[in-house]
Order: C-alpha cells, then structure tokens, then sequence
C-alpha cells in the first residue's frame, strides 16, 4: 500500500519529534524521513521524492537558512518551520524561504499533522490548476508563444523517486520494484551503463522498511581484494601498511539498512566466496581482526554486465549469483523506451536551469525530434549532460533548440516509426469510412499495447477515459478479439 506523501523531519531529534513522527505515519499514513543536520537531509532530497520539509530552527537559526536554501533547489517542496516558543522573525528574514506554516514548541503532533494535510492539498489543488490550465491553453488557439510553436502536449509523468517515466516498460518495472522494496530478499539489478541503475536502487531502499536506517554505496569496479575487503569489512590499525587506524567498513556501517554493490561483475573470485559467505551468515569480520561480529543490511547489487552470461562462462560463482537475485530486475536502455525521452529532457532542463538560476521556457518540438532519434549509448546520463550543456549555452528566458546540440544528435536520422499506419491500405469507399476504419485500427492497436488498460490507453490517444469508451462502444471493440 502505497502512503500519501512524504514529510521530511529536519531536526535534533527528541521525544517531541518522535511523537510528530508516529502520529504522521500511523494516523495519516505519510512516509516519514528524518535527518539530523542540513547535510543528511540533502542526502535524503536527492535520493527521495518528498513534498513536505518540516524543519527545526535551532539557535544558530539553521532551520530557517536550510528553507531558504531549499525554496531555490526544491522550489517544489513545501515548506514548514518550527520555532521555539518564544522567538520572534521579522518579514524580512523569513520572506526569502518562502514559509508555509510555521509551529510552535512545545510541538502539538496532531496540529502538525494538519498542517502537513492541508499543505499537500494545496499543492495538489494547485498542480490540477496548471494542468487544466495548460490542456486549455493548448486547446484553444494558442498555437504560437512568442512567435514560436509550442511544445507537444505530453502525457503527465510517472515518478519513483527520482526516477522519471511514462514508458510501459519502466512503468512495469517500477511497479516490480516496489514490490521487491517491501520484502527483505536481495535485489539484483541489470542494465547498460547509465540507465539509472543507482537511482532504482536508491529508490527501493526509500520505499522499504529500512529506510530510516543508512543506505552505503559501494563500486566495486577496479579495487583489488585488499581494498575492497577493508571498504566493505573494514580492517584493524596496522593490518596492513597504510592502516594507520581502525575502520568500521559499509557492512557494519549500514548496520540496520542497506549497502548497494555498483559493477558486482567485476569482483574477483576469491572475493566472491567473502561476499557469499556474508550473505549466508551476516557475519564481518575485519581485516586483522580475530573477532568475528554480524551484521544485518539487505544486498542490492548491480551489473553492467550480464550475471547469467558470465556464470555460463565459469567467470561467476553460480551460488553467489543465485543468492543475488532474490528480485532481478533489468533497466532498459533509453533506446527501447523513447518515449521517456521528452519528459526527461523536460525534467533535466527544469532540474538545471533552477540549478544555475536560469529560466528555461522549454524545448523547442524539433529538438525533442532530434533526442528521440538519437540511441544514446550512454543512455540517461547522456541525455543528462547534453541537457546540462545546453542549459549552460542557452540565454535566460530562452527555448533549448538544435542549436546549441551536438553534432552526433543533429546528424541521427528520423527513427522509423511502427505502427498500424506503415503500410495501411486504404478502405472504405468514402473518405469518411476510410478514416473510421484507420481510427479502429488505431484504438485496436494501442488498447492491445496497453493489454486494454483503458486509462493508459486514453492517456496515449489523448482522449477522456469516457471518450475511449464511447469509441469503443462505437466501433464494437472486444478485449477478447
């Protein structure tokens, strides 16, 4: 079961911020973060999805600095500050973090969580209000901004975390992973260099009962077994030279949480065999050390390359990749789902022009032709940087077009098109017959692709979800033709 929003809890902790927090997540079932400092709540809003900072303003007034901060890298987030009882802002410290409430210590969970419902319902009232805004803008006769054609109408995005979709195949492959986030099982995660494999497994680390307990992020690409096995196990002062003190290692670090193992291909044998026999038992034991302690984290490792392939091949243990993949999952490279790519760009742009202060309008239609028929090799992060280049070229206030893109994208021919209208032969004797018979061939088709999921469907053909019905009335459609 899927909660309501996310509340991020920035403060010193105390009974008065626990009691917030159960109320929050028990009686209005939010998922709750906490940090400690400005610096783990960073963390937190770059790897989760939260709409709501609710946050201490302590002595040094760190709290209210924190917003301020906030409303220019997550001007999306609302904003909540709590105060002592007795201190007294002026307008013109407060004005520039842009505060929704503010509440007053001794803390009140129950008033807390009512303003935390109210602020979610008018972010969302107002998010409704651009939406509709926006499909009437474009249905009424708002065909040019500024001289310049406007941009497709894209379908609303999808999000799991930081992860940005509106591809049925991320779609399903999110939905997988939310399942796998509630479980304890390792998770085994596949895909090209690029495709976000990190961001998925940051995500299903924010979605699973660990989540309040550290996530340790480990590459294991180009480390020899010495060093790997001190990040990982750590090691004691003077086990070997350079260990001139002791180390907890990620293991016993993220005691409670989670460790993510990048390029678990790329580990030697003998290190496997240390990797497995930790995923048997939970036990560490440091390098140097004679004292063998345990520990519990869940698994998520990710490869680049095949797992299976590579096992076939006697390169790795068959045992170990067996106990990897409690859940596999594979990320599909941006070529196979372009239709993720508008939204994303759309994303980066946003994400990177609020990042260096710069106003971008949006991306103009024949640059977002270019991205989808261009493969990307390297994938999101490919996407990312040319976005990140282009935001950098652009002036404030202007669109990102082809020309400020590279080379390689310009020059990549128009990706061929499938679909019913390849090769349609024309029937009917009038026009109107035969454009009746290509509009059923095309509901036919997207209600197949969709496995007559009618409110994707209707999302893809633009219509109301009562539109498609009446359509499929009309033409006498049938899931099971």
């Amino acid at each position: 079961m899927e909660t309501l929003g996310t509340v991020l809890i920035v403060a010193r902790g105390g009974p008065q911020w626990t009691a917030t927090a159960d109320v929050l997540s028990d009686e209005y079932d939010y998922r709750v973060l906490t940090a400690r400092s400005a610096e783990d709540a960073a963390g937190a809003l770059s790897d989760a999805n939260v709409d709501i900072v609710l946050a201490e303003h302590g002595p040094n007034g760190d709290g209210l600095e924190f917003l301020t901060n906030l409303r220019v890298s997550h001007p999306e987030v609302i904003r909540v500050l709590a105060l002592e009882a007795r201190t007294d802002l002026t307008q013109a410290e407060i004005s520039p973090a842009a505060i929704y409430q503010f509440v007053r210590k001794p803390l009140d969970a129950r008033q807390i969580g009512l303003v935390v419902e109210r602020g979610l319902e008018s972010r969302e009232l107002a998010r409704r209000h651009r939406m509709l805004s926006r499909e009437f803008k474009f249905a009424a006769d708002s065909i040019k901004i500024h001289g310049r054609h406007s941009l497709p109408l894209h379908a609303e995005s999808q999000h799991f975390e930081k992860l940005v979709y509106v591809s049925e195949k991320l779609s399903e492959l999110c939905d997988l992973a939310r399942k796998a986030a509630r479980t304890e099982l390792p998770i085994l995660i596949q895909g090209e260099t690029g495709t976000g494999k990190e961001l998925l497994a940051r995500a299903i680390h924010y979605n699973s009962v660990r989540r309040t307990s550290p996530l340790m992020v480990q590459n294991c690409g180009g480390m020899s077994d010495e060093l790997l096995q001190s990040e990982l196990f750590g090691h004691k002062r003077g086990a070997f030279t350079g260990a001139i003190s002791d180390r907890l290692g990620l293991f016993r670090a993220a005691d409670g949480g989670t460790v993510f193992l990048d390029e678990i291909s790329e580990v030697s044998p003998s290190f496997q065999v240390s990797l497995l026999r930790f995923l048997q038992e939970g036990e560490v034991k440091p390098v140097g050390s004679d004292k063998t302690q345990t520990s519990s984290v869940r698994i998520i490792a990710a490869s680049n390359r095949p797992l299976r392939a590579l096992v076939a091949a006697g390169k790795f243990r068959q045992d170990l990749y067996f106990r990897l993949k409690g859940f596999e999952l594979e990320v599909p490279p941006l070529r196979d789902r372009p239709d993720d790519i508008p939204v994303l760009a759309e994303f980066f742009a946003a994400k990177h022009g609020n990042t260096i202060g710069r106003r971008i309008l949006g991306i103009s239609a024949g640059a977002l032709e270019k991205f989808i028929s261009f493969d990307f090799p390297g994938n999101v992060r490919e996407l990312e940087n040319e976005i990140r280049r282009m935001v950098a070229l652009a002036e404030d206030g202007e669109y990102l077009t082809t020309k400020n893109m590279s080379l390689s994208i310009l020059a990549a021919p128009p990706r061929r098109r499938t679909g019913v209208a390849k090769g349609f032969a024309s029937e009917g004797a009038t026009l109107k017959d035969k454009v009746e018979n290509l509009e059923k061939r095309v509901l036919e088709e997207v209600l197949a692709h969709h496995r007559w999921n009618q409110s994707r469907a209707a999302n893809e053909l633009g219509l109301s979800r009562v539109g498609l019905a009446n359509k499929i009335k009309r033409y006498r459609l049938d899931e099971s033709h």
